[in-house]
Formats: C-alpha cells, sequence, structure tokens
C-alpha cells in the first residue's frame, strides 16, 4: 500500500488517500507518532497499527471528553464508549490508560455517589446501594462506600418525617395519610421496620 496523499483536512487532522482510492483521517500526532508522508509505502500490518492508533486516539479522547462534564464507572465509560466505537478491546485499552493514570477511578466516584445519595438526596441504604451499583460500581464496593454512613441513615430518616412529611402526619389517626408516608418513604430506600419505629416515635413526640 501506498499514501498516495497526504493533506490537511481540518485543524489538526489530516486525509490521507491509500493507492487513490481509501481514505483514512489521521491526526497530526498520529501523523508524526508513525513519520507518514506522501509516497511512503506501508505494508498491511503498519497500517492496522496506525488505524489502530488512530482509533485509540479517537476513543480517548471522546472519554476525556465526558470525564469533562462528569465522573464515570470504568463499566459505566466503557459501555458509552463500545456504543460509539465498537470494539471492545479498543475501548477496554482506553480505559485501563485511564485507570492508570488515575483519572478513572471506581472507589474514589463511589465515595462521591454514596454522599450524594446519603446526604444529598437522604435515600435510605437500599436505594443508595441500588443507585450506586446503577452507575457501574461493584457491589461490594458499593456496601463497603456505605459503611461510614450507618449512623446516618436513621437521622436523614428522621429528619424526612419531621421536615418532609409533618403535615401528613398532623393527625395519628388518619391512615391513609400515614400509609403515604410510610409507601413514599419505602421509595426513599428505607425498610418498613425503621419507617414503623420513625413515625411512631414522631407521633409520640409530637403529642407529647
Amino acid at each position: 500500500m501506498k499514501i498516495t496523499s497526504l493533506k490537511i483536512y481540518k485543524g489538526s487532522t489530516y486525509e490521507a488517500e491509500i493507492d487513490f482510492s481509501r481514505k483514512i483521517y489521521l491526526h497530526a500526532d498520529i501523523i508524526s507518532d508513525f513519520g507518514i508522508y506522501q509516497g511512503m509505502e506501508v505494508d498491511s500490518a503498519e497500517m492496522k497499527k496506525i488505524i489502530y492508533a488512530s482509533n485509540f486516539r479517537r476513543a480517548y479522547q471522546y472519554a476525556l471528553y465526558c470525564l469533562d462534564y462528569r465522573d464515570y464507572s470504568a463499566k459505566e465509560l466503557l459501555r458509552k464508549l463500545v456504543s460509539r466505537y465498537k470494539s471492545e478491546k479498543l475501548c477496554g485499552a482506553v480505559i485501563k490508560k485511564l485507570e492508570n493514570l488515575g483519572i478513572v477511578n471506581d472507589e474514589r466516584y463511589a465515595e462521591r455517589l454514596a454522599e450524594k445519595y446519603v446526604e444529598g438526596k437522604k435515600y435510605g441504604y437500599r436505594r443508595a446501594k441500588h443507585e450506586i451499583i446503577m452507575k457501574g460500581i461493584d457491589e461490594y464496593m458499593a456496601e463497603d462506600v456505605l459503611v461510614p454512613y450507618e449512623n446516618i441513615f436513621t437521622a436523614n430518616l428522621a429528619c424526612l418525617v419531621e421536615i418532609k412529611y409533618a403535615r401528613l402526619l398532623a393527625d395519628r389517626d388518619d391512615r391513609k395519610s400515614i400509609e403515604k408516608v410510610r409507601n413514599s418513604l419505602v421509595r426513599y430506600g428505607y425498610s418498613f421496620d425503621d419507617i414503623n419505629r420513625t413515625v411512631r416515635e414522631y407521633l409520640d413526640n409530637r403529642e407529647e
């Protein structure tokens, strides 16, 4: 194969024509790394390396672009890259590089998610764990990052009952409203036992 034409296409991207027929688009870094020039003879093995390096660079740059907007777990980002670039092997190599550089770090991301869901949204343990796992975090890691919040769940539940649902708990005999509160708190991720105990304590304290 021969590079029969090489010219700037757009910005830092070059258009390389192969054997007067096929065209590929390469970043200036790839042109420099492989010493590509017009008239250069390239065998199939070398061409595969060039194409792989070009695709790897595109996928890597896209991953950095995504990470500029928010954090991702390795699994979550891999899915996003594969949906765009198709090759799981290539995208896996990109993720590995990002992990080695500390740019993608599941434990750090999981800790931030735990803080967001527990302290910010005041989710119960079950909901917080579910949401963290849905972001591509391993179940055991999700459990580990929630350990420091064991005592906070109880306080959060009491806070929700007192502040968000006080209006619905104005009448101890209004079973329909109390049931509505219970169902809502279940969706927050709290257990029936914890909900019933907290609601009962709130009603008792209010009457006192």
